[in-house]
């Protein structure tokens, strides 16, 4: 039996609450609403299918504004009607003067900050596209980068222009305050953990300055903590507990691909076993999470400053972020992790580690386990497709190895990684 999804919806008559799906359709990626299907996936039919694709029509025509995209369908095997719609490039799509999204199976209005970005959208532009609050800007850190990087003889209004920052009026965009020396732009939040959350061992808020600063400056706050030099003999060996490639390539990632109309921080947290990253912003509307977490697709959020970052070579132009990331883990039992929701992305990037000598599902609840943060039977079994015994089973081996430490005794007892 069929379940409703984000882009797929059952109605079991014609109502006008099927319009504001046909709206939430039209704003975002599309989708289908089948008649004739009651709310639990059940076909029940339709009496007169042919009518109902007129009253559809006719409903569509005269409600939704500007008038979308769609087709219609009967399945003569079981008197349904399929309804398809489709992405609309005229945006917003309005019903009774509102605009709808999708949120899961549900159809919801849209906000004013979802409205604006709407309305953008169905004009072809983005928000790093507008005219800038500052237009007193300078651009020190800029030309000090483009002149390092590409010899370039001079900067001017010109190398303004041809980066897509200034446009023939002399006018600024928001994608050039945020390389501007200063800006009035959130940052980047960084915090410094000690054993726990409640515990912040240092603070540090990058605003108000160029992207590129913020960058550099997150940066080096990342190797005072995770970097250092080992000696041996005469030698001076670099060692990195968490990659610095993958670092830079998370936090240079958050800074292309947030939304820059909320005001929210890019969020740095280090904790003594990973960093997380988090960025504002969900993916964009034509991105899938499979689509993200392969790297099939580049989806530009904020397509001139990601052109200066090319520029620069702090990105690659065919959007390999995460397995770049994925890449500088390659020895290492523990791997990075990416969680996806509708207004957010965090990457977590663990401490590197080598193999202990552990195979299969032994390996699997190794990679789990945190040497700061003890986690107890259920929710290891949680994160597991095995039985809660073989779990027990591994749990007692790694603790007997010396590779793991047991805490507390009976149903509170907690594991986690020797230290």
């Amino acid at each position: 039996m069929m379940q409703e999804s984000k882009d797929l919806e059952f109605k079991e008559s014609v109502t006008n609450s099927f319009l504001k799906t046909v709206s939430a359709y039209a704003n975002s990626t599309g989708g289908r609403v089948l008649f004739g299907i009651d709310d639990d996936g059940k076909t029940v039919g339709l009496d007169n299918p042919k009518q109902t694709c007129l009253d559809i029509e006719n409903k569509i025509n005269d409600s939704i504004i500007p008038q979308p995209d769609y087709s219609l369908k009967i399945n003569e095997f079981d008197a349904t009607v399929e309804l398809t719609v489709f992405p609309g490039r005229s945006k917003p799509y309005l019903y009774r003067s509102k605009a709808y999204k999708r949120n899961d199976t549900a159809t919801i209005p849209v906000d004013t900050l979802g409205l604006s970005r709407l309305v953008l959208e169905g004009q072809n532009l983005s928000f790093e596209q507008l005219a800038a609050s500052k237009q007193d800007l300078s651009f020190t850190v800029l030309e000090n980068r483009l002149t390092a990087k590409l010899s370039l003889e001079s900067f001017t209004t010109d190398t303004l222009k041809t980066l897509g920052l200034l446009d023939e009026t002399g006018t600024y965009n928001n994608a050039a305050e945020l390389l501007a020396d200063e800006n009035g732009f959130p940052g980047i939040d960084i915090a410094v953990f000690g054993d726990t959350i409640n515990l912040i061992k240092q603070r540090k808020t990058l605003e108000h300055a160029s992207v590129l600063a913020e960058i550099d400056s997150a940066l080096e706050l990342f190797e005072t903590q995770y970097c250092y030099e080992e000696i041996k003999g005469m030698e001076r060996i670099r060692k990195e507990l968490i990659p610095l490639e993958a670092f830079r390539e998370a936090i240079t990632n958050a800074i292309v691909h947030r939304t820059w109309d909320v005001p929210a921080h890019i969020r740095i947290s280090m904790f003594d076993d990973r960093v997380e990253v988090a960025s504002p912003g969900g993916l964009p509307a034509s991105m899938t999470v499979d689509e993200y977490l392969s790297d099939m697709l580049s989806v530009r959020r904020n397509g001139i400053l990601a052109e200066v970052f090319l520029r620069l070579g702090l990105i690659e132009a065919f959007g390999t972020g995460i397995m770049r990331i994925r890449d500088t883990y390659k020895g290492s039992i523990k791997k990075p992790r990416f969680q996806v929701s509708d207004n957010a992305i965090v990457v977590t990037l663990p401490l590197l580690m080598d193999n202990p000598g552990l195979e299969g599902d032994e390996l699997t609840v190794f990679g789990l386990l945190s040497g700061v943060r003890p986690q107890s039977t259920s929710e290891l079994a949680a994160k597991v497709t095995f039985s809660r015994s073989k779990l027990l089973r591994i749990l007692k081996k790694l603790v007997e190895t010396g590779l793991v430490t047991a805490e507390g005794t009976g149903r509170g007892q907690k594991y986690r990684l020797q230290r």
